[in-house]
């Protein structure tokens, strides 16, 4: 059984990385590599509203393991779907899941 769902931290790169190294850690080496490549090692400030954006998400999916797992589930059998109709749906009800999650505020 799953413990409670991490509460989304302040939307900041540090803050944001604290929590994945506490609570999804198999996300921590990406997400540093993914700093490197886009901010760090550039020192371009500007991508780096895409790279919460992306992060903010990663880490909403990640922290509900039912969740993630759904999601996976979907786009998994929507690979796997020889009905074009049929993959749209699943690809789109991913896709729904994956916004309304990356939609969360701090703190919830």
């Amino acid at each position: 059984m799953q413990g409670p769902i991490p509460r989304m931290p302040e939307r900041t790169p540090k803050a944001l990385r604290a929590a994945i190294a506490q609570h999804t850690p198999k996300l921590l080496p990406d997400f540093d590599n993914n700093w490197r490549e886009k901010i760090a090692d550039t020192y371009d400030l500007a991508p780096v509203p895409a790279f919460m954006a992306r992060w903010w998400a990663e880490f909403a999916l990640a922290r509900d393991p039912q969740l993630e797992n759904r999601v996976h589930s979907l786009e998994d059998e929507a690979s796997q779907a020889t009905d074009s109709a049929r993959a749209k749906s699943l690809v789109e009800q991913a896709g729904r899941l994956r916004r309304e999650a990356s939609g969360v505020e701090p703190g919830q």
